[in-house]
């Protein structure tokens, strides 16, 4: 089945022969962009998407998220507007509803929180295990996260549980051992969440060259509560993805600037913690990758709007509303390895958002508003 998308606006295409074009159409078939051009010159197709005037903008691409758990830590988050630092120890309470939740339980808080990151023009999102932390809670969380999504990130070094806590290094054999041999049939990616309190930077190397070795791709949570050895040494294992990147010096930009590892900003993290942004334009002056990604948790981030983010990059981070939105599409896209996504161009899968809008201006312009009116996702409208 084929559907012409006409009188559209202003279509972001993220495809570098075309950038920002103009009143123009595009024809999806079955699930990918088959044509783009002149609504006058358009190819008739099975049905009709009529964009009246409006932005028309690649599907966003949330690259970190962790959405399998259950309970919430409202009164965690009260506690920090209150004046109470975020230090990473609430982990453990979700840890506990987390493992005390069924599995039906699980996959009805993912699937509500994917169906409401897709209303809001999320039509891939990225789920990370972590809140298991033993062997077979970690498998059950990630077996859950693949029926729903197609990216999936091993993170059973997210902290040291409870139970293993004056032996943290026996956690990380187990983590490398046979935690890793349980998750890693529903996972595409390893992650370590290397920060004090957490996982130092051999324990995450060690934990990254395992997963490495069982054929997961790597990502790594570094640089979020100071300065640490995380970033560069994502960028030494050639890790798709340093994520959060708030506390840099000029050696973990250069590092960055230097290689494919993107560096994907939370921003959602720091407005829920109050702590200081990453400085997004210092990164793309150096010629770093950016990604935007929502961290959509319960407890530091728990927001799955990526419209926020971009609002939130643009205001807080020093991005200009372009380049936010390009961070949130094509830079989420970058971050998972996947070329087939976060652009408009032919053959990119047809994942595409209508705004209630003339430009992709609105979205920071606009904070907080609907503006999402149609979404696209696999070339069929939800």
């Amino acid at each position: 089945m084929s559907l012409l998308v006409t009188n559209i606006g202003e279509l972001f295409t993220n495809d570098p022969g075309l950038g920002i074009v103009h009143d123009v159409a595009l024809v999806v078939d079955d699930d990918r962009i088959a044509w783009i051009g002149p609504a006058s010159t358009a190819p008739d197709a099975d049905s009709l998407l009529d964009a009246d005037g409006a932005a028309v903008l690649p599907g966003f691409v949330d690259s970190h998220a962790h959405l399998i758990f259950a309970g919430d830590r409202a009164a965690e988050f009260g506690a920090r507007m209150a004046g109470q630092p975020y230090t990473g120890g609430g982990i453990r309470t979700t840890v506990a509803a987390t493992r005390a939740a069924s599995d039906e339980e699980l996959r009805r808080n993912a699937r509500r929180l994917v169906g409401e990151a897709l209303r809001q023009g999320t039509t891939t999102i990225e789920i990370k295990s972590g809140y298991g932390l033993s062997v077979a809670e970690e498998a059950r969380s990630l077996r859950i996260a693949a029926e729903i999504v197609e990216e999936t990130t091993f993170l059973g070094a997210h902290v040291v549980p409870g139970e293993y806590s004056d032996r943290p290094d026996d956690y990380v054999d187990l983590v490398c051992g046979e935690m890793l041999e349980a998750a890693a049939p529903h996972a595409r990616w390893v992650d370590v969440f290397c920060e004090r309190g957490a996982f130092d930077g051999e324990q995450a190397r060690a934990i990254l060259t395992a997963g490495a070795k069982r054929g997961l791709g790597l990502r790594l949570h570094a640089n979020q509560l100071g300065h640490g050895p995380g970033v560069r040494l994502a960028v030494e294992l050639g890790a798709a993805s340093a994520d959060h990147c708030t506390h840099l010096d000029d050696a973990d930009v250069d590092a960055l600037a230097s290689s494919d590892t993107v560096a994907t900003l939370l921003p959602g993290a720091e407005f829920s913690t109050r702590s200081p942004y990453p400085d997004a334009r210092r990164l793309l002056d150096a010629g770093v990758s950016v990604a935007l990604a929502t961290d959509c948790n319960p407890g530091s981030s728990y927001t799955s709007s990526m419209p926020f983010c971009i609002a939130l990059a643009v205001r807080e981070m020093g991005l200009t509303p372009s380049e936010a939105v390009a961070a949130a599409t094509v830079g989420g896209a970058t971050a998972l390895r996947r070329t087939d996504l976060g652009r408009v161009s032919i053959g990119a899968r047809a994942d595409l958002i209508v705004l209630d809008a003339p430009s992709h201006l609105h979205l920071a312009y606009r904070p907080g508003v609907p503006l999402i009116r149609s979404v696209l996702h696999n070339g069929v409208l939800q």
